[in-house]
């Protein structure tokens, strides 16, 4: 497996810092993960998981970061990973499969993206009711690779907390806190719960605030630290989609116990975000990247208190 070795940087940003009102910045730039996105930390992970146990057929609802992680991770599985691994039983040399379901409205460069990894062994599967089509999936023995409902998907982003405690014991130092814009929350449980459990052990260290990030058309868990008083309206931000909220009771107490908080983003604060983000670094990150500094501008504005650097995950597309 080689998500082990797969790193991302983290990048200084003093003078959007200054611009935000903030000490100090940085940027977790996990848009440049070797399977693009943090959910390279994860879905490679459950993959690896189920195959261990027998599993070789796998299904995703995910138009995004997650069915880009997966297909990416079982493409190179079959071709080069695989192929050392083949002995005489077949249940072992079986080849993976992946089926992708996605929305009637999936945005076509995503779609597009996608069906550049589809082969005889990855399928796009385009349906009214994805998520429907992945439950009847699992109902017969197809393994889900849903993060909501499935804690292997914690695991993974274990490997993320821990980078970010390496890294924060060099010139950032400990964060005082960490933006994530956030669908399901996995990757927020799983930050969370590390570092309260690392702090526990150091009776002198200091947790990073955990803050979440939500958009106008879906918001259930930063609704849990306030009304969402914005626009009515469809948010650039589109993977931001789960409204079960599944995680929410176990996330929204430990983000508490770290002093973060739940922010909402309208397209306004996205694209505000952006255009500071360009100014002053140069970069141009996706919507949904933006959300992390859009986050990060509401709470200096708030006056919320945060003490040492602020760190924005920037996620992918």
């Amino acid at each position: 497996m080689k998500t082990a070795d797969a790193k991302t940087p983290i990048e200084h940003y003093p003078a959007l810092a200054k611009a935000i009102g903030v000490s100090d910045l940085y940027f977790k730039r996990e848009d440049l993960h070797l399977y693009g996105s943090h959910k390279g930390r994860s879905i490679p992970v459950m993959i690896d998981n189920y195959y261990k146990i027998g599993d070789r057929r796998f299904a995703i609802s995910s138009s995004g970061n997650a069915a880009l992680a997966a297909a990416l991770y079982i493409n190179e599985l079959n071709s080069s990973h695989f192929s050392q691994l083949k002995c005489a039983d077949s249940k072992t040399s079986q080849p993976i499969d992946l089926d992708i379901f996605v929305g009637n409205h999936v945005a076509p460069h995503k779609l597009e993206k996608l069906k550049k990894l589809a082969n005889d062994n990855i399928r796009i599967l385009v349906k009214e009711r994805p998520l429907q089509a992945l439950t009847q999936a699992t109902n017969e023995g197809v393994r889900s690779l849903r993060q909501s409902t499935d804690d292997t998907a914690l695991i993974g982003y274990e490997s993320l907390a821990e980078e970010l405690v390496e890294e924060l014991e060099g010139p950032p130092k400990t964060a005082g806190a960490i933006f994530i814009g956030t669908s399901s929350g996995t990757t927020a449980q799983a930050l969370a719960s590390h570092f309260l459990k690392k702090i526990a052990k150091d009776k002198n260290g200091r947790c990073p605030q955990i803050h979440i990030v939500q958009t106008s058309s879906c918001h259930p868990m930063s609704a849990a630290f306030g009304a969402y008083e914005g626009p009515d309206e469809k948010s650039d931000a589109d993977a931001i989609v789960d409204i079960t909220a599944q995680r929410k009771s176990a996330l929204i107490p430990l983000i508490e116990k770290t002093g973060g908080y739940g922010w909402f983003a309208t397209n306004e604060n996205i694209q505000a975000a952006q255009e500071l983000v360009k100014k002053h670094t140069g970069l141009d990150i996706s919507t949904n990247s933006a959300l992390s500094v859009a986050g990060a501008i509401q709470a200096a504005y708030a006056g919320h208190d945060i003490k040492g650097p602020v760190i924005c995950m920037i996620c992918g597309d």
